[in-house]
Parts: structure tokens; C-alpha cells; sequence
């Protein structure tokens, strides 16, 4: 029979060989190309937010980090990919408010919770309200007072049934008392096209870069903006809060999340890198062109968001009665 001691050594001896196991894996990470996963399809609002983080963190570890565009079923398949891969660090992906409202949703092949360690936040994406310039309402009062006028009568598009822009439309009726005609789309651009073409009137659309243009041009009409501040570009665009709706948020942001179980001295050196590129001016410029701003967050607080995000889209979709068809 061991002795006290003899315990007590081994044990110590435990958490000795573990410290040192987490500091060279910190100081070893990474000695290999990294998977960065991305559950949109290239050329999507997502896909030029991961290159640009993945560029900028490959220059930085002297190791390649490599995006692997997997979309399909509702980003269903990335998550699941990545929720199963080996905790090592060598197969991360970038989520979006994705995560908690699949989870609202669909019933998933993983816990949304229990099997992602999140890493951090990289940016987030506001939104335009755009209008269609037929509909006679100049700001955001002049709208909502239309559509209490006309119940039902006003068509919204959005980019996808159950994507931020159509919960977050939603929610804008819930919070103002209006009702509008979802009219659901296969991205972002068919919804554009119809929305000039004046089939819908109504749409909250986070493709800035494209979204100025056709606004400058009088194509398109912009009475609110859901960023912090206004949108430089469009200076004359008051936020959502300064044309009187200041609880209303709306943003899609962008996280790293890693497999449960990967060791904390690497998600730990993951979420201090990106929160210095994050701090570099030609990240911030090079964010500002795809129409976002750098997010960022620890660990815990980006497990926070997604826990709070969780309820609120929950919420959301109880309230407007969304259902999925299978």
C-alpha cells in the first residue's frame, strides 16, 4: 500500500507533468497548418471576413491557416464537422449568430453549448434599412406609422427564412407593434434585385459595400443604420437609436469556436492574437471595406453572447411563431 506521501508526490507530480504538458503546447502551437472552417460559400459576406483574419494570422504564426468553405443545411454541416474534430486546435471555425438560432430551430447533431469551446469574436456586420424609394416614408417613425397604417400590406425580404435580417425584421414588429409579409430569399443579392425592382419594399441588408451605390444613386432609400455610429459613406443616415429606437440591436457577428476539450493554453493564445490583429489600423481599414468592425472578446464573453443570443432568438421565435418547414 502506498504511503501518504507516496500519494501526495504522485499527485503533485500529476499537476506538474499537466502544467508543463499546457505550457508546451501553448509555446509548440502551431507547428502545422491550421483548418479554419467557414460554413458560407466563397464570395458570401463571411467568406472575405475569414480570409482576411486567416491571411493576417498565417503572416503573423509563419504557419499556413487555411480556409475550407463548407457550406450546406444551414451551416448544419460545418458546425458538426468541426463539433467532431480532434481538440487540438487544428480545426477551428467561424460562426455567426448562426449558432444560437439553428439551435432555435433545428434539432442538431450537436450541443451548440457543450461541444464548441468558443475563442473569440473577429467583427461584426451592421445592417441598413432600406427601402424601396416608391414607399413614402423618409425615416424610421414615417415607416412604422405606414405600416400601422397599412397592416400586413408592406412586403419584407430577407435573405433566408430564420437568418438574423428575418428575425431581426421581426423584431422590429414585435417592438413597434407593426405587421409586415415576410417574403424569404436565397441570399442576399435575389433579395436586392427584387427589392430595386420593387417587388418587396422593405429589407434590413448588411452588404454595405454594395448597398452604397445603389443608395447614392437613389436606387435604393436608407432611413436607419443599426451600427453604434453612422456609417461614414452615408453620413446622413441616422442609427436606429437616434431615430428612436434606441433598445432595437441588430448585427450579425463573426466568432472563432473551437472542439470542446481543446486545451486552454491554446485557446487562450488564439484569443490573445486576435485580439492585436484586431487592434492593427490595416485590419480595421481592411474590415471597414467589407462593411464591418472589429468585435472583439475574451473567451468567456464570447460564451456569454452565444448564451444570450440563445435566449433572445428564442425568444424572437416564439413570439413571431417561426417555424422551419422540413
Amino acid at each position: 500500500m502506498k504511503t501518504f506521501g507516496a500519494v501526495v508526490r504522485m499527485l503533485t507530480l500529476g499537476v506538474l507533468m499537466g502544467l508543463a504538458g499546457s505550457i508546451a503546447a501553448q509555446q509548440a502551437y502551431p507547428n502545422k497548418p491550421i483548418r479554419f472552417i467557414v460554413p458560407y460559400p466563397p464570395g458570401g459576406g463571411a467568406d472575405p471576413v475569414a480570409r482576411l483574419y486567416a491571411q493576417a494570422l498565417t503572416e503573423r504564426w509563419g504557419q499556413p491557416v487555411i480556409v475550407e468553405n463548407r457550406a450546406g443545411a444551414n451551416t448544419i454541416l460545418a458546425h458538426e464537422l468541426v463539433a467532431k474534430a480532434p481538440p487540438d486546435g487544428y480545426a477551428v471555425l467561424m460562426t455567426t449568430n448562426t449558432l444560437p438560432i439553428t439551435a432555435n430551430l433545428y434539432r442538431l447533431p450537436y450541443d451548440p453549448i457543450k461541444d464548441f469551446d468558443p475563442v473569440a469574436t473577429i467583427a461584426k456586420s451592421p445592417y441598413l434599412l432600406v427601402l424601396h424609394p416608391s414607399v413614402p416614408a423618409n425615416d424610421l417613425k414615417e415607416l412604422i406609422a405606414l405600416a400601422k397604417s397599412k397592416p400586413g400590406k408592406l412586403d419584407y425580404g430577407s435573405s433566408a427564412t430564420g437568418g438574423t435580417p428575418h428575425l431581426g425584421t421581426e423584431l422590429l414588429c414585435i417592438m413597434t407593434g407593426i405587421k409586415m409579409q415576410h417574403i424569404p430569399y436565397k441570399g442576399t443579392g435575389p433579395m436586392t434585385a427584387d427589392l430595386l425592382g420593387g417587388q418587396i419594399q422593405v429589407a434590413f441588408n448588411n452588404a454595405i459595400s454594395s448597398a452604397v451605390p445603389l443608395i447614392k444613386a437613389g436606387r435604393l432609400k436608407a432611413i436607419a443604420y443599426t451600427g453604434d455610429k453612422r456609417l461614414p459613406e452615408l453620413p446622413q443616415v441616422p442609427t436606429v437609436a437616434e431615430a428612436g429606437l434606441p433598445e432595437f440591436e441588430l448585427i450579425t457577428w463573426y466568432a472563432i469556436v473551437a472542439p470542446a476539450g481543446t486545451p486552454k493554453a491554446i485557446i487562450d493564445k488564439m484569443s490573445s492574437e486576435t485580439a492585436t490583429l484586431l487592434a492593427r489600423s490595416g485590419t480595421i481599414e481592411a474590415l471597414a471595406r467589407e462593411g464591418t468592425v472589429p468585435f472583439v472578446s475574451t473567451p468567456d464573453q464570447t460564451a456569454a453572447l452565444i448564451k444570450a443570443d440563445l435566449a433572445k432568438y428564442a425568444r424572437i421565435i416564439k413570439t413571431a411563431n417561426i417555424k422551419i418547414e422540413k
